[in-house]
């Protein structure tokens, strides 16, 4: 037998050249403080043969040394090192003094219309909190911004911190940070909020919009993906389920297309209702009550029809189908059936056949009418509820047809104003966010009513095309002076008066603000 086979023999090298040829140099960085990432990065600096973290810990064992102990900031090397912004002060707050480029060039074509609505005079009206440091004006300013440049959380603030131009856009140094953004709803009460939609909603209607001759009123289920036993589970149209979700009324004005009314403090039950505090809202804020409102079946019960009613109201909704309903449209002869032809342009289905008759309402006083309608692209007949005893059947259909529009104004929220973006399991915290977006698409809303031929865009396509831009920032004299780069819609802003002009903005002192193109 081999016996020398079996013997022990170390084998591989036994040294380590590239350790040994830098041993002594990072025993000496060690003694200068230096943990192990400073020297590995030292030794790089320096041309040396560059050791891995872990072989530097290996050598640094070998000789002894022991972990080092955390040290403050003063005590490290002097490096490159994450930059801290500013924090928001409006009493730091001053115009630049040397130009600047900002991403958020559009932003300042809506501080005219800003300024001249007056939000910070109907903001401090309402009651909002501020403090020295961010006064209300600005707090709600600023969570405005992020609203009308399309962020879809209150985090994502965090990417406009170093845009100067954003800072000066909301009248403070520097924009607030997450948190800040985040609590300041929890500060807020329904009746601050309340009280800021109603002055928002009648300085709106000095300025000309809205009318508040007709509403198209509707509920939006905003999800919630938590684990929350307190959100209440609600119906969520776009899933076809009841999930836990908080609960918004809005009631947006037909002819202007603009948001009036918003209400996300609900709890179950108190939906059916909510119709008549609206009415109640208006009557208080303007001193009438609406005249005519559209909605769907869901919304209230047959008692608050009758309340509506009684009210002189004129109202239009849809009756829910059932299995005798359905017998007796069934049961109506051929000769019963006249066809109509709605006046509503690109409609696929323009002459519906129509039965007019009268209904016997559970909790309702007194004889409503309704329209049996079919081939109106549905399978099942469309049963339409009101009492409007004197308008045609055409007109009547097409009026609940475009309620569409409602139903486009949320989709329009929930996609480019990120609705659905819950802000808070707390409703109170989700009204804030709520009514931030109704005067943010009210704000997109009028500028769009001044740009030629996109009367009727909406916020997502006017961004893409007018808004999102870089922009150059300077001042002249008093003046703040926004230069915009060529693009091929600038004529449009041309002609709707918003270059050239000089604005005073409040929040700058009154200092001006004159835009110009490249």
């Amino acid at each position: 037998m081999d016996r020398e086979f079996f013997r022990d023999v170390t084998r591989g090298p036994q040294s380590q050249p590239k350790k040994d040829a830098v041993r002594e140099r990072i025993v000496e960085l060690r003694k200068e403080n230096l943990s192990v990432y400073d020297i590995r990065d030292e030794l790089e600096r320096s041309g040396k043969d560059t050791l891995s973290a872990t072989a530097i810990r290996e050598v640094l064992r070998e000789e002894g040394f022991a972990r080092l102990p955390r040290r403050a900031d003063e005590e490290r090397p002097t490096t490159a090192r994450p930059l801290a912004d500013a924090v928001a002060d409006v009493r730091e707050f001053t115009l630049p003094e040397e130009p600047f480029t900002t991403r958020a060039g559009g932003l300042f074509l809506f501080l005219p219309i800003l300024a001249r609505l007056g939000v910070d005079e109907l903001v401090t009206k309402s009651r909002f909190p501020g403090t020295k440091m961010i006064p209300a004006p600005h707090a709600v300013r600023s969570a405005l911004i992020l609203k009308l440049l399309g962020k879809s959380r209150r985090s994502h603030i965090m990417d406009l911190v170093f845009d100067r131009g954003v800072a000066l856009a909301a009248g403070l140094n520097a924009v607030p940070k997450t948190t800040y953004m985040s609590q300041y709803s929890s500060r807020l009460g329904r009746k601050a909020i309340a009280s800021l939609l109603g002055a928002w909603v009648e300085r709106l209607r000095q300025d000309g919009v809205p009318s508040g001759e007709s509403f198209n009123l509707d509920f939006h289920s905003i999800p919630y993906f938590g684990e929350d036993p307190f959100v209440e589970k609600h119906y969520v149209a776009r899933r076809g389920q009841s999930r836990r979700s908080v609960l918004a009324f809005l009631a947006q004005d037909f002819d202007a297309r603009l948001f009036c009314y918003s209400n996300a403090d609900l709890r179950k039950g108190e939906e059916a209702g909510e119709v008549l505090r609206f009415v109640e809202f208006w009557k208080k804020r303007f001193g009438e009550r609406p005249k005519h409102l559209v909605f769907d079946s869901r919304l209230t019960t047959y008692a608050n029809l009758s309340k509506l009613n009684e009210l002189g109201i004129t109202f239009i909704t849809l009756r829910r189908r059932s299995r005798q309903l359905g017998a007796t449209i069934a049961s109506l002869p051929s000769s019963a059936w006249r066809t109509v032809t709605l006046d509503i342009p690109h409609r696929k289905y323009k002459t519906p056949r129509v039965v007019d008759d009268s209904a016997s309402l559970q909790g309702y006083s007194g004889k409503a009418r309704q329209l049996f309608i079919r081939d109106l692209g549905r399978d099942e007949p469309t049963i339409l509820l009101t009492n409007d005893l004197n308008s045609t059947a055409r007109d009547l259909i097409t009026r609940y047809a475009r309620r569409v529009l409602i139903e486009n104004g949320l989709s329009e929220s929930v996609n480019f104003f990120h609705l659905d973006a819950l802000s808070s399991a707390v409703a109170l915290n989700v009204d804030f966010d709520v009514l931030l977006t109704v005067i943010a698409s009210a704000v997109y809303r009028i500028l769009a009513r001044s740009l030629h031929g996109f009367e009727a865009a909406q916020a997502p396509q006017v961004f893409r095309r007018f808004l999102d831009t870089t922009a150059r920032v300077g001042v002249v004299g008093q003046e703040v002076v926004v230069t915009l780069p060529r693009r091929a819609h600038n004529p449009l802003l041309i002609d709707a008066g918003l270059i050239g002009p000089s604005t005073p903005i409040p929040w700058w002192g009154g200092r001006g603000l004159r835009i110009e193109i490249r």
